[in-house]
C-alpha cells in the first residue's frame, strides 16, 4: 500500500509538472495595470495586487480564488480601509501581528508624520517584452529615518536603510516572485534590524501545513489554541519548499527559496516555516525568515559610515491545485528543484543583484587526518558541509529585554503566560539587561551572504554562484568533533577558483578515554529526541528518570540511557504543560521550577595517570539555564560551564547554536578502577535545560596541568 501511495504521488506530481510546463509554453501575456493605490499584475493564472503605499502584497489570486486572508469589500476587492498597508491593523488583529495578507516585515513607508510616501516604479514593463514579464518596485528612502513595521519594530520603525520591495510575474508562471533590496548609505547612522521576514497569511480554506517530512499534516483552526507554534520549526536549508494546502479545495500555496545565500545561520539553522497566527483570526501563516531571534538568533548591525547592501531573494510564491496535500507538496518540492536550477535568475534587472557571469565556482578537497581517532570509530563523513562565509565580526553592545530592547522576542519571553482572554496572572515584567559586544560567526550572521554545499565523503566539494569577495572557508561533518576553517579566501568575479587539497586535522587534547553520542551538531541520537515537540517533554524526564541518570561507559546505550535534554528536575506534582506558553507550575505562573539535575558518568581506568591534563570536551547544541553547569570528577569540583541561552529546549528543537566548551583538570584526580564525572544543571525553570551534541574525555599525560587564574 505504501509503495502504491508513493507511486500515485509521483504520478500526480509528474502530471502537475507537465501541466505547468504546458502553461508556460502557451500562457497568455502578462498585463500590468495601476491606479493611485495598487499595481495589478496578471498572467491568467496568477493575479497579484501590490500596495503603492508600502509594498505589501494585498491580494494573491490563483485561478480567480483569493489565497490570502485579505479582508474583502462586498465586491471582492481588498478592503484597504479595514487593513491599511504599512500600518498596524486593529479589529480582530488587536495590534498583535500585522496584516491579514502578504508583507515584508520592513516595508517601504517612512515613519514621518505625515508618512513619507515611497517611490513607485515599473521596473519591467510587459508592453516592452510582448507580455513575457512584469515587475514593479516600491522603494522607501530612509534619509536618516527608521523604517519598518514588522514584529519587534519600535515606535516609528527600527532600521535605518533604504528599502526597495519588488514583485515580479512571468508568462505562464504559477506563482509570483518577490525580493527586497536593503541599502544603508554611508551617511546613515548606526542601526540594527530586529526580526525580518516575509509573511503570507492565507485564507481559511488552508488546513494542512507542509514544512518538512516531520510536519506534513493537518493543522485545523480548532487546533490553534492547543499547540505551541514553536513545534513547527525545522532546519530551514533542508526545506526549500514549504507552505499550506487545502484538503477540501485541493489547492496549495508555498514559498520556494531557490538559494540559501541570502538567509541567516547557514545549513544548520532551525527556523519557523509556518504556523497559525496567534490571534483570533488564526490565519495559516507561511514565513520566510532571513533574520530572526529564534534559537540563538542572527545579527544585522550596520555602522555609521558603512555602505551595506543586501538582496533578499528573489524567492517564488507558488500556487498549485488538482491533488491532495501530499501530491501538492511533492509538486512544490519538484518546482523547488526547477527554481534552484535557474539560480541566479537572468531576468533580474537590478545592479545590486549579481548575474551568473559576475559569480564564480570554488572547488577543492578537504582531507581528514586524525591520527588519535580510535581505529573502530573512523567516520563515514556524511553530511559533510563546506561553506564560504564572511569573516567573524563584532556586534556592538545592546540592551536585551525591557521596553525598547533589541532582539524583539527576547523581551517577550517572560510574557508567554496566557492566551488572550485567559484567566492568568499578568506577564512578569522583564528588567532590561545590558549585553556586552559579541563576536558574530556564520551561525548567527544575517548581515552577509553565505554559500554552502555538501562535499562527497572523500572531501571533494564545488560551491557554485559565489559572489566576489574575501571569505572564510568552513567545513564540518558527522562523526568529527570541531570545525575546519581557512581564512582569507579571495573570490574574483567570473574566475573559477580551485583551492586544491586542504588538510583538516581536528583538535585533540590527548588520547580518547571515552565518548558519548555522535558529533553531528544535534541531539537526535539521544533518548526521546523524537519527542522533543511534546508539550510536556520537560516534565517527562522526572517521570522517566526519578533518580536522575547514571551512565556507565561500555555498558549503557546513549540511545536509551541518555535523555536528549538535561533539564532541572521537576518536583511539582501540579506542574503541567500548556499550549504556546510552556510549563505551568503550582502557583499558576509560567516556568515551573525544578531542582538541580546531575548526570553521572561512570568509567573504569586500567591504571591511574602518573601526571598530565585531562580535558572534558562538551559539544553543546542548545541550552537555557541562567546559571553555569557544574562539573565534578570523583566528587571534586573541577569547573563551571556557561551555557548560552538560545531557547532550544524550551522551544522544542534538538539543535540550536552549536559550540564547544572545554573543562581541563588535573589528571591526578583520576584513579585506577572506578571513576565518576558528574554534570549538574542548576536549579531553575524545567524548560531551561542543556542539550548535548557529543561528549568526550581526553587525556594527555605529557601536558602539565596549570590551574586557571
Amino acid at each position: 500500500m505504501a509503495r502504491h501511495t508513493r507511486t500515485a504521488a509521483l504520478l500526480a506530481a509528474c502530471i502537475l509538472a507537465v501541466t505547468a510546463t504546458a502553461r508556460a509554453q502557451t500562457g497568455q501575456p502578462v498585463t500590468l495595470t495601476q491606479d493611485d493605490q495598487l499595481y495589478t499584475l496578471d498572467n491568467g493564472i496568477i493575479q497579484i495586487q501590490v500596495a503603492k503605499a508600502s509594498g505589501d502584497l494585498v491580494s494573491y489570486r490563483y485561478k480567480g480564488t483569493e489565497m490570502l486572508a485579505t479582508y474583502l469589500t462586498p465586491d471582492g476587492k481588498p478592503d484597504l480601509k479595514k487593513d491599511p498597508p504599512g500600518q498596524r491593523s486593529d479589529g480582530l488583529n488587536r495590534g498583535m501581528t500585522d496584516h491579514q495578507y502578504g508583507f515584508w516585515s520592513h516595508d517601504a513607508m517612512g515613519p514621518a508624520q505625515p508618512p513619507v510616501p515611497p517611490t513607485c516604479t515599473v521596473t519591467i514593463d510587459p508592453a516592452s517584452n510582448n507580455g513575457e514579464r512584469a515587475e514593479v518596485s516600491v522603494k522607501g528612502i530612509a534619509n536618516g529615518r527608521h523604517m519598518g513595521t514588522g514584529p519587534g519594530a519600535q515606535q516609528g520603525g527600527n532600521f535605518i536603510s533604504d528599502i526597495e520591495i519588488r514583485f515580479d510575474l512571468g508568462r505562464g508562471d504559477s506563482g509570483a516572485y518577490t525580493y527586497c533590496i536593503f541599502t544603508h548609505q554611508p551617511d546613515y547612522a548606526t542601526t540594527t534590524i530586529t526580526e525580518a521576514r516575509f509573511c503570507a497569511k492565507l485564507n481559511a480554506d488552508f488546513d494542512w501545513l507542509s514544512a518538512g517530512t516531520k510536519y506534513n499534516k493537518p493543522y485545523p483552526k480548532s487546533q490553534e489554541r492547543g499547540e505551541d507554534k514553536y513545534v513547527y520549526t525545522t532546519i530551514q536549508s533542508e526545506n526549500p519548499a514549504f507552505g499550506w494546502s487545502s484538503s477540501t479545495k485541493q489547492f496549495g500555496f508555498y514559498i520556494i527559496n531557490p538559494s540559501q545565500e541570502y538567509m541567516s545561520g547557514g545549513p544548520t539553522k532551525p527556523e519557523f516555516l509556518g504556523h497559525r497566527d496567534t490571534n483570533p483570526v488564526a490565519a495559516p501563516c507561511v514565513l520566510n525568515y532571513w533574520r530572526s531571534s529564534h534559537y540563538g538568533g542572527a545579527e544585522v548591525d550596520v555602522n555609521a559610515g558603512e555602505k551595506w547592501v543586501k538582496v533578499i531573494g528573489p524567492f517564488f510564491l507558488y500556487a498549485n491545485s488538482g491533488g491532495d496535500p501530499e501530491h501538492l507538496y511533492e509538486d512544490a518540492k519538484a518546482q523547488a528543484q526547477k527554481q534552484i536550477a535557474q539560480w541566479p535568475f537572468s531576468w533580474v534587472n537590478a545592479p545590486e543583484y549579481a548575474q551568473k557571469d559576475q559569480r564564480s565556482t570554488v572547488t577543492g578537497r578537504i582531507a581528514l587526518s586524525d591520527p588519535l581517532m580510535p581505529a573502530d570509530e573512523k567516520p563515514a563523513l556524511t553530511h559533510f558541509h563546506v561553506g564560504l562565509t564572511h569573516a567573524a565580526w563584532q556586534a556592538p553592545a545592546f540592551q536585551f529585554g525591557g521596553r525598547g530592547g533589541r532582539g524583539g522576542r527576547g523581551a517577550a519571553r517572560g510574557g508567554r503566560g496566557a492566551a488572550p482572554g485567559a484567566n492568568a496572572p499578568a506577564p512578569v515584567s522583564v528588567a532590561p539587561v545590558q549585553m556586552p559586544p559579541r563576536m558574530v560567526d556564520w551561525q548567527n550572521d544575517a548581515k552577509f551572504y553565505q554559500f554552502w554545499t555538501l562535499a562527497t565523503p572523500d572531501g571533494q566539494f564545488s560551491i557554485p554562484n559565489v559572489l566576489p569577495g574575501t571569505y572564510t572557508l568552513h567545513a564540518f561533518a558527522d562523526g568529527v568533533l570541531g570545525e575546519f576553517a581557512k581564512a582569507d579566501i579571495t573570490v574574483q568575479a567570473g574566475k573559477p577558483l580551485d583551492l586544491g587539497s586542504l588538510n583538516w586535522t581536528p583538535v585533540r587534547h590527548g588520547k580518547q578515554l571515552w565518548d558519548i553520542g555522535v558529533a553531528n551538531r544535534n541531539a537526535s541520537e539521544f533518548f526521546m529526541a523524537n519527542h522533543s515537540t511534546d508539550l510536556d517533554i520537560a516534565l517527562q524526564y522526572a517521570k522517566l528518570f526519578p533518580n536522575d541518570i547514571t551512565y556507565t561507559i561500555g555498558k549503557s546505550d546513549y540511545h536509551k540511557d541518555w535523555f536528549f535534554d538535561q533539564p532541572p528536575h521537576n518536583t511539582d506534582p501540579a506542574a503541567h504543560a500548556a499550549p504556546f506558553f510552556g510549563v505551568v507550575g503550582q502557583d499558576g505562573r509560567t516556568g515551573a521550577i525544578g531542582r538541580a539535575t546531575p548526570f553521572t558518568i561512570q568509567f573504569d581506568l586500567p591504571s591511574a595517570p602518573a601526571s598530565g591534563t585531562a580535558t572534558l570536551r562538551l559539544a553543546i547544541c542548545g541550552g537555557g539555564p541562567r546559571n553555569p553547569l557544574a562539573v565534578a570528577v570523583n566528587n571534586k569540583d573541577v569547573g563551571r560551564v556557561r551555557i548560552q541561552n538560545d531557547g532550544t529546549p524550551k522551544d522544542h528543537q534538538i539543535s540550536g547554536m552549536w559550540y564547544e566548551r572545554e573543562v581541563p583538570f588535573d589528571a591526578a584526580l583520576l584513579q585506577k578502577g572506578a571513576n565518576t564525572l558528574t554534570l549538574t544543571v542548576p536549579e531553575g525553570a524545567v524548560s531551561d535545560g542543556v542539550e548535548y551534541d557529543y561528549l568526550r574525555l581526553e587525556l594527555d599525560e605529557n601536558a602539565k596541568f596549570t590551574p586557571a587564574q
